[in-house]
């Protein structure tokens, strides 16, 4: 007789800015398709789905699935992490920025189609100060970013573009000491990214060549410049060409130690939240187990890379560009 694979599906209603209307009955339809057992929740509050997700290990579910965004995924998978029980993901976020760097169906039905193939990865994860992170981690600019656009109280691209546009006009750079394999950096930067996945969401990629499964977390460091280097550094961004341009400084590795003047804003898988200014990354390899994608997607850049094949001319003119915008403006 077949044994049938019991699954606890975790639907966050107000992820993402589409309906959930029905969505349940759709996942109980292509779960029957392929055979497989379900048990649908929904959340009911900040924090409810890693609640949930611990009751699915408690009885022994074979998997639990995330339906929703990258912080639902991250409110589940900090319970599964070296637990015998496989997460798995239908995206439905604003970004679903680790579901793309699995290359994840976008749809109900492919992503449900991934979960009944069954693959399973041994992905790694990391932790700032002990708290789980799945795709980044950022502090300054993004983190500043994270922040407003929770507080704003509506979801999607074109919110957190505009979010994006208003923290670049205002944004200071802060001071960070960096501390890795006995090096050390010291600099004004925009921002700091420790990345175990490659993107924010939406193809936006902060560190193009991550991997979550090499063992090793991925930096970014997006210097300090002017408002016409930081919208450059925003194309790198969007086009996936951050570390091939002057605007970033990239590295890998297992831990990193970073300090800043004082505590204040972080982010946590696009989640907003509070972090001490003396904070230590680390990544723990081959700790979560995934169901992934037997057949790649092919995800391009949210931009066409081709405009920022001009940044180094750019970036060696933008000091008169920039004095000739702030002349215009008087």
């Amino acid at each position: 007789m077949r044994l049938v694979k019991q699954l606890m599906v975790i639907i966050n209603p107000i992820s993402g800015t589409r309906s959930k209307k029905g969505i349940d009955e759709a996942i109980r339809h292509e779960a029957t398709h392929y055979g497989l057992a379900v048990d649908i929740r929904f959340t009911k509050a900040p924090h409810h789905a890693t609640e949930l997700a611990k009751e699915a290990i408690e009885k022994g579910y074979y998997g639990v699935i995330a339906c929703g965004g990258d912080g639902t995924v991250n409110e589940i998978a900090r319970a599964v992490i070296g637990k015998d029980i496989v997460m798995g993901i239908i995206p439905n976020g604003s970004g679903n920025g680790l579901a793309r760097h699995l290359n994840l169906p976008m749809t109900l039905k492919g992503a449900m189609k991934v979960i009944a193939a069954d693959k399973v990865l041994n992905a790694d994860y990391a932790t700032a100060n002990g708290e789980p992170f799945f795709c980044t981690f950022g502090i300054g600019f993004d983190a500043d970013v994270t922040y407003k656009f929770s507080r704003s109280g509506r979801r999607g691209l074109s919110t957190y573009l505009q979010t994006t546009l208003d923290e670049a006009i205002q944004h200071q750079p802060e001071e960070y000491k960096i501390m890795a394999d006995g090096h050390v950096i010291t600099e004004e930067a925009t921002l700091v990214a420790c990345c175990n996945a490659s993107q924010y969401g939406n193809n936006a990629y902060i560190a193009p060549t991550a991997s979550i499964k090499d063992g090793l977390i991925d930096i970014t460091i997006i210097h300090k410049g002017s408002l016409l280097q930081l919208a450059l550094a925003a194309i790198d961004v969007l086009a996936g060409l951050v570390g091939k341009t002057a605007n970033a400084s990239t590295f890998r590795t297992r831990t990193v130690t970073i300090e800043r003047k004082q505590s204040g804003p972080a982010h946590l898988d696009g989640e907003p939240a509070m972090m001490d200014a003396l904070i230590e990354v680390k990544v723990h390899p081959g700790e979560l187990k995934l169901f992934s994608n037997p057949r790649k997607e092919h995800y391009r850049a949210l931009m066409s890379p081709k405009i920022p094949f001009i940044s180094p001319f750019v970036l060696t003119m933008q000091d008169v560009g920039y004095k000739a915008i702030n002349l215009f403006r008087r």
